[in-house]
């Protein structure tokens, strides 16, 4: 069960698509949800004599706590007209990336929901999800940027290659597998036997807790694995992949990309990452 739910609202648009997943699932889990926001400090501006130009950093403060409050506002709105447990935490931080500031928080929580906006997306700037995947130690529910906004699943892909990272995400989805109709476990480009036993291995794992459970092998041919991922995705109707994030260096997948980032990116499937 997910009992303290942390949800990230960085724009007015995360206040609809991440609350309209946080607050389905906070009512049917009994949670308590948190609402974090983070707004910039105020740059040093100088004028053209050399001085500060406190004008500038006065409006630039002004229009912060304005948004804040907006946000605020908006969120404890949706809220009110529930019986939900809540509160609201607002931050200030050089990067004002509601994401970084709010990982503290995420530490202390079941699930963390965010949105990764698609990329011409230009209701502010991004939240750090990947920051925040990396960081928090915590699941994180990432919500698609294109397609249905669901707070309970009936598909459920886990894509697997036998890492702790994909371990640990498993059993953190089983809120999630639990109530679906289908499991299915994907293994992309198995080694010999030891994928397809491991993959039998975490299945009985999960029938035990009363999940249905299927396995599916699948060749890359030549793809990269995250486009055998997204593939079966469309193939088998899942609605939540399941993945362990960043099982390669950060750096890595941050300078060369990875299976973690390229997944995100395509934003039309809610993806549900440990690490």
């Amino acid at each position: 069960m997910f009992k303290t739910i942390v949800a990230v609202v960085q724009t007015d648009k995360d206040i609809q698509r991440v609350l309209d997943v946080a607050l389905p699932l906070a009512e049917d889990h009994e949670a308590h949800l948190v609402g974090v926001h983070s707004e910039a400090l105020p740059v040093p501006y100088a004028s053209a004599g050399g001085f500060p130009d406190t004008e500038m950093i006065e409006v630039n403060v002004k229009i912060a706590a304005e948004r804040a409050a907006h946000i605020k506002a908006a969120f404890l709105a949706r809220l009110e007209r529930t019986g939900i447990s809540h509160e609201f935490r607002s931050f200030e931080s050089f990067a004002g990336d509601s994401s970084l500031s709010g990982v503290d928080s995420a530490r202390c929580a079941d699930l963390v929901i965010a949105a990764r906006n698609s990329s011409d997306d230009s209701d502010g700037f991004q939240a750090d999800v990947d920051s925040l995947i990396y960081e928090a130690g915590r699941p994180v529910l990432v919500v698609p940027h294109s397609g249905p906004l669901l707070a309970s699943y009936a598909r459920v892909l886990i894509a697997w290659n036998n890492s702790k990272e994909a371990a640990r995400a498993a059993f953190d989805a089983l809120p999630f597998i639990s109530q679906a109709r289908e499991t299915r476990i994907l293994v992309v480009d198995p080694v010999e036997e030891s994928g397809t036993l491991s993959a039998s291995q975490l299945a009985a794992a999960l029938e035990r807790h009363g999940a249905t459970v299927t396995i599916a092998t699948r060749r890359s041919g030549g793809r990269h694995v995250d486009e055998a991922i997204r593939h079966h995705i469309a193939e088998s109707g899942a609605d939540l992949l399941v993945m362990g994030a960043y099982s390669h260096s950060w750096l890595r997948e941050l300078l060369f990309g990875g299976v973690t980032r390229n997944v995100l990116q395509s934003g039309e499937t809610a993806v549900f990452l440990s690490r």
